[in-house]
């Protein structure tokens, strides 16, 4: 008789062998070079990771892009920007195209190029050298000129914010010509020369003559960046009248510098700012990351009011309200592993995220669980956290319940071990939802070694597919990476980012609308 060892009957495609070993050192399988770029894109902020260095990830993304096509490039750069609300990859691709496809980049630079923080990433990047070129070139400097020449003198003056380089250094490196006196004046004003005072546009003359009063009570503080003014001797008054005309994302990010000013002294000021910061439409514009909203509520300082805190609370829940309801059984499995400590955004001395991965997998998890209450949700690193003992209550709000499952004690990464503990308990699912930096090396049985055996990921979900034959899985990776540990097919996802756009995905798997390559034909739907 046949050996039934090697012949048994499996349910689905056989399993397939890995091809390539991860940073991690374990068995893994390799993404095309779209997939792996799609995943640079939407996660990669060229900075050190746990597992790679910066300069490691500007190469392989280099080295991805010369093996797509430039239509994908531009498609992944407009994804990258609209839906992972990424700033640096989406400006590397751009300058890419400047070499591979002029036209194409030309197509898409507006579109990819929409705030002077993003001018200023893609001129730094041509000037690095990185795409083979240290100038900007005929068209690129064209494409800059003209979007500064599209901008009114107040959208460029409030965009005058930020370093290496400058806007005045940009302004001096391409030589837009104006076309009123007051653009003229304004150029000289922004490049350091001597310009017609009485022709500068009024809100350059309001921010000077604020700079220059003896007494700024009398004074209507000016509607200008927040970094025009911190360097100035600002009293209590001058915050508040700051934190009043302050926009979403600033009023987050200065919550604990308006508190040390006393603006929040002000009963008013409290109300207001609660009630801007549970603004849904606002939430909307300001294309903030769910962890973003974690991150301030981690970070407010103990005297910070209540309503404040509620506000952030309610923020979040508003920031994760596309988290879909699955029809069906769900099971979560945040990674909880010693790497998962690192950065989110990766590591860059003086600007590395307090955010770690942990606490993003934490707040899908807890987000997912709190739109589906009957969601099982299983931490692993080595093992697994067995729900029994983590007790989570799903009414408890998306802040509580991601901060206790980030707290967990952490191991070594064993992407199985979920799946394990669900077979060894029969246990049948609808949806199955990873959320992991992917780096799985405790149960690769030939660890630095592929080929010749599936990942053990693969074997246990052919194992719970068995019982429930038409589950789904999606794999969700919120670093780097260009292996997954679980091979890309009809009923297996591999999708990459922390914006919500990973929610619009997710509802898409739990409709069943989902097939093989899903993640990459979301970017290749990007019209151009």
């Amino acid at each position: 008789m046949a050996n039934k060892t090697l012949f048994q009957t499996i349910v689905g495609k056989f399993t397939p062998h890995t091809d390539t070993v991860n940073d991690a050192g374990g068995q893994a399988y390799q993404f095309s070079p779209e997939h792996a770029l799609a995943q640079y894109a939407a996660t990669g902020c060229l900075n050190g990771t746990f597992y790679a260095t910066a300069q490691m990830q500007l190469v392989r993304v280099l080295n991805m892009a010369d093996k797509v096509t430039p239509e994908f490039i531009a498609r992944t750069a407009l994804y990258a920007r609209h839906e992972g609300y990424m700033k640096d990859m989406p400006a590397l691709l751009v300058a890419v195209l400047s070499v591979r496809s002029p036209g194409l980049m030309a197509e898409v630079f507006d579109r990819v190029i929409d705030s002077p923080k993003m001018l200023r990433n893609f001129v730094q990047i041509m000037r690095s050298g990185v795409v083979g070129r240290k100038s900007l070139g005929s068209l690129p400097k064209r494409m800059v000129r003209q979007w500064i020449e599209q901008r009114t003198d107040e959208q460029l003056f409030m965009g005058s914010v930020g370093n290496d380089p400058s806007l005045a250094d940009i302004i001096k490196m391409v030589h837009p010509k104006p076309t009123t006196a007051q653009r003229e004046a304004l150029f000289g004003y922004l490049i350091g020369r001597d310009a017609e005072a009485s022709a500068l546009p009024d809100i350059v003359k309001q921010f000077e003559a604020y700079k220059k009063a003896k007494n700024r009570r009398k004074i209507k503080t000016p509607d200008v960046p927040f970094q025009m003014l911190t360097a100035l001797d600002l009293d209590e008054h001058a915050w508040r009248s700051i934190a009043l005309n302050a926009p979403w994302q600033m009023t987050r990010m200065n919550l604990n510098t308006f508190q040390r000013h006393d603006v929040f002294k002000d009963r008013q000021m409290v109300q207001l700012v609660a009630k801007r910061l549970r603004d849904r439409s606002l939430i909307g514009k300001a294309r903030v990351f769910p962890y973003q909203l974690m991150a301030a509520f981690m970070n407010v300082s103990d005297e910070m009011p209540f309503e404040l805190r509620e506000a952030l609370q309610d923020a979040m829940e508003i920031a994760v309200d596309n988290v879909p309801k699955i029809d069906g059984k769900v099971y979560i499995f945040p990674d909880i592993s010693g790497s998962m400590h690192s950065s989110v955004t990766g590591v860059r001395k003086g600007a590395s995220s307090k955010v770690r991965c942990i606490d993003v997998a934490a707040l899908v998890a807890a987000a997912m669980l709190r739109k589906n209450p009957d969601a099982v949700v299983v931490p692993f690193e080595s093992g697994v956290i067995p729900p029994s003992k983590l007790r989570l209550n799903p009414r408890d709000s998306v802040m509580t319940n991601a901060q206790k499952l980030a707290s967990l004690p952490s191991g070594g990464t064993n992407c199985s071990a979920p799946l394990r503990y669900l077979n060894d308990r029969k246990a049948k699912g609808d949806l199955v939802v990873y959320v992991s930096d992917n780096e799985s090396w405790v149960d690769s049985p030939s660890y630095g070694w592929c080929g010749g055996s599936a990942t053990e990921t693969m074997n246990q979900w052919l194992a719970f597919k068995r019982r429930s034959p038409k589950a789904k899985m999606i794999c969700i990776d919120i670093q780097p990476n260009e292996t997954t540990q679980a091979k890309e097919r009809d009923d297996i996802i591999n999708v990459a980012g922390f914006s919500d756009q990973v929610f619009k995905l997710i509802a898409a798997a739990g409709r069943g609308e989902t097939q093989g390559d899903y993640f990459v034909k979301q970017i290749e739907s990007q019209a151009l």
